[in-house]
C-alpha cells in the first residue's frame, strides 16, 4: 500500500512538512524514501522490518547493496535509493572531517568510518590519512582479507602517507564476525605501524576497530 492510502494526517510527507522531520518516526522517515511497498507489505510495515532487520538505522546505512538484494521484494530501484542515502551521509561526514580536525569531533570520526566498515562481509584495513591540522585529507583500503601483522605492510603504509603528504593518520578495520573487541594481533599491528611512520615524522592518532554497529577505540582504551 503507498503512502497516499493512508489518512492525511497520518501521511509522513504531510506530517513532516506540518510538524518538521523531527517529528517523524524512524519507520515514517524511511517509507518516505520508499514510497511504496512490496506485494502483501505496507509501505510503513516495510520500513519497521527493514530498520528491525539491519538494526536501525546505524545497520542499514552500513549494509551494502547485495545485502539489501537479500531482502524479497526490495527492488534495484529501492537499494539504489538506500545506498544513495548512505553515499551522502559518507560524502557529508567526510566534508566535515575535512574542514576541521578530527580530534574535535571523534563521534564523527566513528560514525564516518561504521559506514565505511560496518556493513562488509569480509576484513579490511583502511586509513584516515590526516593534515598537520589533523584535517581529512582521504579514507582509501589498504588491505582485504585476513589481516594479521604479515599481510598488512608498513611500508605500504608509510609509503601511502607520505604521498599524500599526511602529517598523522587513524588506523582502522573491521570485524566481520560483528565483535569489535581489539586483539592480541591487533595491537601487535598497531605497534609496529606506529614505529614505522614514527621514523617519517607521521603520528598514529588512534586505531578503529568496526564490529557491526559498534566501534572501539586504541586511544580511548589507553592503547596507544
Amino acid at each position: 500500500m503507498p503512502l497516499t492510502h493512508l489518512p492525511p494526517d497520518a501521511r509522513p510527507r504531510e506530517k513532516l512538512l506540518a510538524r518538521g522531520p523531527q517529528a517523524l518516526a524512524d519507520a515514517e522517515l524511511l517509507a518516505l524514501l520508499l514510497r511504496t511497498g512490496v506485494q502483501g507489505m505496507p509501505v510503513l510495515q516495510l520500513a519497521q522490518s527493514l530498520l528491525d532487520r539491519f538494526g536501525g538505522w546505524a545497520g542499514l546505512l552500513a549494509t551494502d547493496t547485495q545485502q539489501l538484494g537479500q531482502v524479497k521484494g526490495l527492488g534495484p530501484a529501492k537499494r539504489a535509493e538506500i545506498a544513495a542515502v548512505l553515499e551522502i551521509t559518507r560524502r557529508s561526514l567526510g566534508q566535515r572531517l575535512a574542514e576541521k580536525a578530527t580530534l574535535t569531533d571523534v563521534g564523527t570520526v566513528k560514525t564516518y568510518v561504521r559506514l565505511h566498515l560496518g556493513g562488509l562481509g569480509h576484513e579490511v584495513f583502511a586509513a584516515l590519512f590526516l593534515d598537520a591540522q589533523l584535517r581529512l585529507i582521504a579514507l582509501e583500503t589498504l588491505f582485504q582479507g585476513s589481516l594479521t601483522s604479515t599481510t598488512v605492510h608498513p611500508r605500504e603504509v608509510v609509503k601511502r602517507a607520505l604521498a599524500l603528504g599526511a602529517g598523522a593518520v587513524i588506523l582502522a578495520h573491521n570485524h566481520p564476525s560483528g565483535h569489535a573487541e581489539p586483539s592480541q594481533a591487533d595491537e601487535l599491528l598497531t605497534r609496529r605501524l606506529t614505529d614505522a611512520l614514527a621514523l617519517v615524522d607521521v603520528r598514529v592518532v588512534d586505531h578503529l576497530v568496526v564490529g557491526g554497529n559498534e566501534v572501539v577505540s586504541f586511544a580511548e582504551r589507553g592503547l596507544l
